[in-house]
């Protein structure tokens, strides 16, 4: 069985070696093609050195074929796997550290939120060249795979404006239904979900066991738990106001809505700082700091260690392998989906991208009928859509006022900002994200001369309720083992440096 696979955004050394494991694991793809592009040279070399030597390991003739010519790796390809990152860590910087200023606190800021938006005003104007050359040179069945963030926002765009068939994929529904299973002490395999909403903000609208209903005492349950209790403390309270336990992590679900991170001063009664998913302050960022630090100084070690092995036990959770087995080999594959809504959750707008339960066959990927969400989280994801219709429209189309827009909807920017200040936090974030905003040219050149007059108003110096700083190598040194799996699981969406023309 021959198809070719095209890896965009190649050079995130964890993500993409991971996705190629779980791919190369399916007996029937032993001589498909494979072709990875970054825009980085020296972290292409890396990662396909790495994964060149994992394949010749495992006995398989494959040979990657690695450029930073997109076209060219693109050709022909049937299936596209997206994990890039505009700006890299430095444009992911100012979606952090300019809210800071205006007392917008975040701990990941790629979904929602001012860094979220932003971050998608980068990403959807790339995704929309990525789109063209698709539509332009690979096969015309082409199926994209987008695993980047903000997720809904990107797919939307690729789906409405890009022409390009896209599905989303993330892995919050299988952590939650990991936890769901741990609170009641199973076993995965034995808790059956359904699980509805939109990204990062899905819902476990049914979680039984052998037919009995686990709903009803999930909130207790989770308040037992000797971890999650303290950890998971956001998401708890969300449990107990809404009646249902909701996907996203307890820093990412912080930052979507209003009442958790507004105050400074109660900001760490929500979070803890264990680990930086909890809530802190920037914590992704500081760990995407450290894990790029970390490979660059210890890729030679990388290369000394046991290559990945691709047997059935070594198969990761990640939607993207499975989908393409079972379009190719009709082995039915059932997993949770971000796609145009048309229709499958009746109370959320059709135009929206939602997540949602779907199988999967060689007849293509199908999406039952959910139906209507609880009204409660159906409104909370219903101002999230809001804010991302805004967003993409904002991004499509160049226009600042829709993009203002999306922040004065956006939930915790409402919370913390007035509207003056929102506008000028706006004027402040094009101007850092210049090189890779080229739709927003004019808006660029006013906020320029907005920022040069006298009508500026002062802002805070501002570090966040929970920033923690970024380790050296030499501190990382310390735990090789714990810096080497942060440097493998903190870059999906990496660094992509491209410079708008």
């Amino acid at each position: 069985m021959s198809c070719k696979v095209a890896f965009i955004g190649a050079g995130s050394i964890g993500f993409t070696r991971g996705l190629l494991r779980d791919l190369l694991t399916v007996p029937e793809f032993s001589s498909i093609d494979i072709s990875f592009t970054d825009i980085s040279q020296h972290n292409l070399d890396m990662v396909t050195e790495l994964c060149q030597r994992d394949i010749t390991e495992n006995g398989l003739g494959i040979q990657i074929h690695s450029t930073t010519d997109r076209r060219e790796a693109l050709r022909d390809a049937k299936y596209v796997i997206s994990t890039i990152r505009v700006g890299g860590l430095e444009a992911f910087a100012s979606d952090v550290d300019i809210p800071l200023k205006y007392g917008v606190d975040q701990c990941v800021g790629d979904t929602l939120s001012a860094g979220g938006i932003m971050y998608g005003q980068r990403g959807i104007a790339e995704m929309m060249e990525i789109c063209k050359d698709i539509r332009e040179v690979c096969a015309e069945d082409v199926l994209l795979l987008n695993y980047s963030n903000p997720m809904a926002m990107l797919t939307w765009a690729c789906n409405q404006y890009g022409g390009v068939r896209t599905i989303g994929l993330c892995h919050g529904v299988q952590h939650g239904h990991h936890q769901i299973a741990e609170v009641y002490g199973l076993d995965m395999k034995e808790v059956d979900i359904v699980c509805a909403g939109i990204n990062h903000q899905t819902w476990y609208i049914k979680a039984s066991h052998e037919g009995k209903d686990l709903t009803a005492g999930l909130l207790e349950a989770f308040l037992k738990h000797p971890e999650y209790s303290r950890t998971e403390k956001v998401r708890i309270d969300m449990l107990r106001r809404f009646g249902y336990y909701s996907t996203e992590s307890n820093g990412h679900l912080s930052e979507y809505v209003p009442w958790y991170r507004k105050r400074p001063e109660e900001i760490k009664d929500w979070i803890d700082l264990g680990s930086w998913i909890n809530g802190e302050t920037g914590g992704y960022l500081r760990v995407c700091t450290e894990g790029r630090n970390w490979f660059e100084t210890d890729f030679p070690n990388w290369m000394k260690e046991e290559p990945n092995r691709f047997t059935a036990d070594k198969r990761g959770q990640e939607h993207g392998s499975y989908i393409i087995e079972s379009l190719e080999t009709g082995r039915v594959y059932r997993g949770h989906f971000n796609v145009i809504n048309n229709g499958v959750i009746s109370n959320l707008p059709d135009d929206a991208v939602i997540e949602a339960p779907g199988y999967v066959d060689r007849n293509g990927i199908s999406m039952p009928h959910v139906g209507p969400l609880p009204l409660g989280p159906a409104a909370v994801c219903n101002v999230s859509i809001s804010v991302q219709r805004l967003a993409v429209e904002a991004a499509i189309h160049g226009d600042d006022q829709l993009l203002r827009q999306a922040f004065m909807m956006d939930p915790l920017v409402g919370a913390v900002c007035n509207p003056n200040e929102i506008w000028q936090m706006v004027d402040e974030m094009l101007v850092a994200g210049e090189r890779w905003l080229p739709q927003y040219r004019n808006a660029v050149s006013e906020a320029k001369e907005r920022m040069a007059s006298d009508s500026w108003i002062p802002v805070q110096a501002y570090e966040g309720a929970a920033r923690l700083k970024v380790k050296t190598v030499e501190e990382m040194k310390q735990d090789r083992e714990a810096a080497s799996k942060n440097a493998g699981e903190s870059d999906k969406g990496k660094d992509r440096d491209k410079v708008g023309q």
